[in-house]
Order: C-alpha cells, then sequence, then structure tokens
C-alpha cells in the first residue's frame, strides 16, 4: 500500500496542475477575445487632430477597445453651438465652457469628463520676448519665461502703442497678440475670457461689470482682421511666416512640443527663435469629452487608457485631466516647460461668454 501512495500522489497532483492550465488557457482566452469593431464619428478640436492621428493610439483604440474614430475638425465654439450633431457619437471641445454652451443650446448628452489639460500660453519670437523682458513685462524663472505684469502688456495694447515704442522698430504696426477667432475658436474664446478679466482689474468679469470693459474687449478684436478659426492653423502659420507677420501669438503648452516632437530639423530654430511664455495669471483648456450616445462613453473610458495618457504627454504635449496622473517635463525634447502650473485664472460663466461673442 505504502508503494502505492508516491504514484498516486504524483497523478493527483498532475490533474490538478492539468485542470489548472486548462481552466487558465481557456480564461486567457475568454480574457483576450478581439473586441466588437465600431466606428465612432466625432467633431474635434484641430489642436488634439495629430494626436488622434497617432499610429499607436489609433491601434490601441482598434484593438483594446474595438474603436475606430471618423474625425470631423470644427472649433470648440461652433461645434456646440452652431453645428448640427446628427450622427455624432461625442464632441471633443477644448473648454470646460464649451459643455455649458451646448447645454444652454438644448443638446443632449449623457455624460461629459475632462480627459486632457494644456494652460493658454503665449508664444513669441525670442526678439520679442526680449523687448517684454526690457518693458519689466516677462521674466526668465528657473529656465521659463513667465508674463508678470500682464496687466501692463494690456495697457500697452490698449493704448495702440507700437512695436517701435518697445524696442523693435523692424516690426510694423501697433503691440499686438494675435489669436484665432472667438467665436469659432477655443483658444480665442479663452484669451477673449482672460483679456476681459485683465481689463477688469485682474478679476474675472461678471454679468454685472461686463459693461465696464466690453467696448475695449470688442475694440481689441475687431481691428484684428481675418483670425484663423483654428488653434493648429495659427500656430503653423507663426512658425511658416516668421516673426513679421505675427510676433507673438495665443496657444497651448502643448502645441510646441507636439511640433518640436514631430518636426526634429526645427529643433534648433525653435530652441534659438521661439519662446513659450506663461501669463500670470492663465486659464486652463481643458478637454472634456461630451458623450451624445453610449458610443462616446465608451470612447472616455478607452482614453483613460493608461498607455494612451503617456502618448499624449509625451509625444504630444497633453497634460493628463485625470487624477492620479503625473506630468514629468523632464522627459520632453522642450525646453522651458515647468513641472506646475500655479497661477490660474477662472474663466468668465458662459452667459458672460456668450453676451461678448454676441457683439463680435
Amino acid at each position: 500500500m505504502k508503494k502505492l501512495i508516491g504514484p498516486l500522489i504524483f497523478i493527483l497532483v498532475a490533474l490538478i496542475i492539468g485542470i489548472w492550465q486548462f481552466s487558465g488557457k481557456d480564461e486567457i482566452i475568454r480574457q483576450y477575445k478581439p473586441p466588437k469593431k465600431q466606428t465612432l464619428s466625432l467633431y474635434v478640436g484641430g489642436e488634439k487632430m495629430n494626436f488622434l492621428n497617432n499610429a499607436r493610439v489609433k491601434a490601441i483604440l482598434e484593438d483594446r477597445y474595438g474603436i475606430m474614430l471618423n474625425n470631423s475638425k470644427a472649433g470648440s465654439i461652433e461645434m456646440v453651438t452652431t453645428l448640427s450633431v446628427a450622427g455624432k457619437d461625442a464632441l471633443w471641445p477644448s473648454n470646460q465652457i464649451a459643455v455649458d454652451f451646448f447645454r444652454k443650446r438644448g443638446g443632449d448628452f449623457l455624460s461629459e469628463q475632462n480627459i486632457f489639460n494644456s494652460p493658454l500660453v503665449l508664444y513669441a519670437y525670442d526678439i520679442v520676448a526680449d523687448a517684454l523682458i526690457g518693458q519689466n513685462i516677462v521674466e526668465l524663472r528657473e529656465g521659463s519665461y513667465y508674463v508678470i505684469d500682464f496687466l501692463k502688456l494690456v495697457k500697452l495694447i490698449k493704448e495702440k502703442k507700437s512695436w517701435k515704442s518697445i524696442g523693435l522698430p523692424q516690426l510694423y504696426g501697433n503691440i499686438a497678440i494675435f489669436s484665432t477667432d472667438p467665436r469659432h475658436s477655443n483658444s480665442g474664446n479663452m484669451f477673449c475670457g482672460l483679456l476681459a478679466s485683465m481689463l477688469n482689474g485682474g478679476k474675472p468679469v461678471t454679468d454685472e461689470n461686463l459693461a465696464g470693459v466690453l467696448d475695449d474687449v470688442v475694440d481689441y478684436f475687431k481691428t484684428r482682421g481675418y483670425m484663423e478659426h483654428s488653434s493648429g492653423d495659427i500656430f503653423k502659420n507663426f512658425i511658416t511666416t516668421g516673426v513679421g507677420a505675427k510676433p507673438i501669438i495665443v496657444g497651448y503648452e502643448n502645441q510646441l512640443v507636439e511640433f518640436a516632437i514631430e518636426n526634429e530639423k526645427y529643433s534648433d530654430f525653435l530652441r534659438k527663435k521661439v519662446r513659450t511664455l506663461y501669463p500670470i495669471p492663465t486659464v486652463w483648456s481643458s478637454h472634456p469629452i461630451i458623450a451624445l450616445n453610449s458610443g462616446g462613453e465608451k470612447l472616455i473610458e478607452a482614453f483613460k487608457d493608461e498607455e494612451i495618457q503617456k502618448i499624449a504627454w509625451e509625444i504630444h504635449g497633453f497634460r493628463s485631466g485625470l487624477m492620479g496622473v503625473e506630468n514629468d517635463p523632464s522627459i520632453l525634447k522642450v525646453i522651458g516647460i515647468p513641472k506646475e502650473i500655479t497661477s490660474v485664472i477662472a474663466m468668465p460663466h458662459a452667459s458672460v461668454m456668450e453676451k461678448i461673442i454676441d457683439v463680435l
């Protein structure tokens, strides 16, 4: 009998291992069954098009979540106010205020969640940044450029001071910060809100005190001439047309990061000639996905993917909008990006921005 115990134990152990291996493999097969494919259609702000066209992002969405995207580029404001959303599964603007605009429009949606954040910044050529440093408007701190006296800069613009008056005779016309059209594009809309607040003594404009700054805001934008409808377009034009056309523009922090990584041949030019200026205070550009149906909600969950969030920061410069996710600027190929954005002012309420847009 004792001679049989050893073989019996061996057979029992082998049987248990066999059952475990078989059930484990079956579970693996069930777990990694390819997801059912579906194509989701959405409007998206132009600044996120390169991210959505990233081959790794597209592969992760399709292989892990069964999602393929049909993207249509649209201004963040127009997609939630004037464009038809028929046939769309989601809207992806670049500002939380867009959600309020869509809600006020009577738009129906299931949910919304912020996926990315990006502070509003100014991009300036080196000679412009140096001139503003000479005016004590800009200061270099720990490798990053900050607009330390935004009110003074706004005052120079309001008083129609020339570039020549601050030591830049080679530039034509008056000092101006160029932005996208605030009636169509989020970066222009956010700058409009920030400008109004600066004219209001550095405090967010309300419905009660809007009248005190409205004429100055309207005058500013009506003297700009043609304004692009896309943040991506104005940044591209800023780089390609040079300092004479647009000495300083409004943009998102991520744009220079993304451009530098995708266009290494420009790395020396960007490092020597282009400066990222962080207004004190600035405003956050959040990037909420508005889910119009269950497909849109599925997209929200997919974009929380850890690898997608990593790609968004390291390749496209988008800070995460999710709790617990940290972004390390030291891994980026662009200098001058601070680890934290500490000076932020709230955007005016949607009702205020709507009144400004109506007048513009």
